[in-house]
């Protein structure tokens, strides 16, 4: 057992927890892995306290579960996979280090959320391409390490987008930044030479941010992130397509994106549309989802300073004349809902309660990326597996994200359930078990497995879990990095 007055040495007496109650809060989320205590939670103050605890570690062999994000948990990602565990809760670390307008790029610790970055980011005229409506208390440096889709898919280059650089202190104790990042000089010099670490490739030919992103902690402990931003537009113009007929919507998404004439661009059922935009429970919740069509697409046309207006009416054309001859129509408002307050919503953090949770309680994800000629079967699989295990197919939320310039979509399924009904909760592990196991059969590429399905889905691929013993040997030889998450 690691000793407490060494861990007290590295970040503080204050930083140092054995308090029951918190180490149960630590001990499970809202996942359906098994519930397992860690003997202490810690609070890094900055990359050099992260260091020392990561060679303590080595050498007590003491297990480490890194967590930027607060509560609620739901992935199973943050819960011990073994006894002995040490959390390394780095939300004390909440540093807007720059925000650079003249390269689109902000740096940040791991412990600064959306919230908190947003308005930084606005005061030099940027804003962030974030996912749909993360909690409040979610890390971006967390999401990004999560390769959460985000909304503006014009904008996404690359699955890892729009992560940049990172400092990460490996299992092995040996500090490492990637990309431009990498050097030479220290990150001062770097700028004071003009450079921003906003491209990730490198050191060498390599983008070494994919070893660590979706690795859920099992590689190393990041101190610090750059990523990508955008400009603030100066004219926005938000729309609304609703349609029964999912493919004529995604054909309509296709030349959106192909064209690049909208920004935030995604597609919603009538149950998530109305779980998020639903402002009293619960008959608010069930007036704008009965004056909903099934599917909803929501973009928005964007100007920025030179001649915005021209820009916009250009491109309103260009989409009228898309639509027409489609056979859809893009409307400000969709039922009860408007494409502005839409707008206004996507832009920034869930209210409280998280809207995954306002429902029933709780909520479970699958999710997976595909390609938009499944969809409509994978769509239709799932829905016939949910009645076969008892779970209302209407009640289910479908979220379908186009990411990486449109070249294939996020598909996440959200199972709303009351946590306190056994029976529902029941249904929704059996489903989601099954589900995975099917959807794969389908098509559907699991890049992100978390939860119990995650060794069931790596461990499919004999090579790649080689591939992956042989990085974590190197990058963390004594395995104290999150032991028990994914192949480990």
């Amino acid at each position: 057992m690691i000793d407490e007055k060494k861990l007290v040495k590295i970040v503080g007496a204050g930083n140092v927890s054995h308090d029951r109650a918190i180490l149960e809060e630590y001990s499970r989320d809202m996942s359906f892995v098994n519930t397992i205590k860690p003997d202490y939670v810690v609070k890094p103050r900055n990359g050099d306290d992260i260091a020392k605890l990561v060679k303590l570690a080595n050498e007590t062999l003491t297990p480490l579960v890194p967590v930027s994000s607060g509560p609620p948990h739901f992935r199973g990602d943050t819960v011990p996979g073994t006894g002995g565990a040490v959390i390394v809760d780095l939300t004390k670390m909440k540093k807007v280090i720059r925000v650079d307008r003249a390269h689109r790029v902000a740096m940040v610790e791991p412990g600064v959320t959306f919230g908190e970055l947003i308005p930084a980011v606005e005061k030099e005229g940027l804003r962030l391409n974030m996912p749909l409506l993360p909690r409040k208390s979610k890390t971006v440096v967390g999401s990004m390490l999560e390769r959460e889709p985000v909304v503006m898919p014009k904008y996404q280059w690359d699955i890892s987008d729009p992560l940049a650089c990172v400092e990460v202190v490996f299992g092995s104790g040996e500090m490492f930044r990637t990309g431009q990042a990498a050097g030479p000089g220290t990150i001062e010099e770097q700028w004071a030479a003009g450079g921003a670490q906003k491209t990730p490739y490198g050191p060498g030919p390599a983008q070494w941010n994919r070893l660590i992103q979706g690795a859920q902690g099992t590689m190393g402990i990041v101190t610090w992130a750059s990523l990508r931003c955008e400009l603030l537009p100066k004219l926005e113009e938000p729309f609304l397509v609703g349609s029964s007929d999912l493919n004529k919507l995604f054909e309509l998404v296709h030349w959106l994106i192909r064209l690049r004439l909208v920004n935030e661009c995604l597609v919603l059922n009538n149950s998530n549309l109305a779980a998020i935009m639903a402002k009293k429970w619960p008959g608010d919740y069930a007036d704008l989802k009965d004056s909903s069509p099934p599917w909803v697409l929501f973009f928005n046309v964007a100007g920025y300073d030179y001649f915005p207006e021209d820009r916009v009416s250009s491109q309103i054309k260009g989409i009228s004349d898309i639509t027409n001859r489609i056979g859809v129509e893009a409307v400000r408002a969709v039922g009860r809902v408007s494409a502005a307050e839409m707008l206004k919503t996507v832009r920034r953090p869930s209210d409280e309660p998280y809207w995954k949770l306002r429902y029933k309680g709780a909520c479970h994800d699958i999710f997976f990326i595909t390609t938009y000629d499944k969809l409509e079967g994978q769509i239709s699989v799932m829905y016939e597996l949910a009645n076969e295990f008892g779970y209302p197919a209407s009640d289910m939320g479908i979220y379908l994200q186009p990411i990486v310039q449109g070249a294939n979509c996020h598909c996440e399924f959200n199972l709303f359930y009351d946590p306190q009904n056994p029976g529902e909760l029941n249904h929704v592990e059996e489903l989601s078990a099954e589900a995975v196991n099917v959807l794969m059969a389908t098509g559907a590429f699991f890049s992100r497995p978390y939860d119990k399905s995650a060794r069931m889905i790596v461990n499919r691929d004999a090579a790649y879990v080689e591939a992956l013993t042989r990085v974590k040997e190197i990058l963390d030889p004594n395995r104290v990095m999150n032991p028990g998450k994914l192949c480990f």
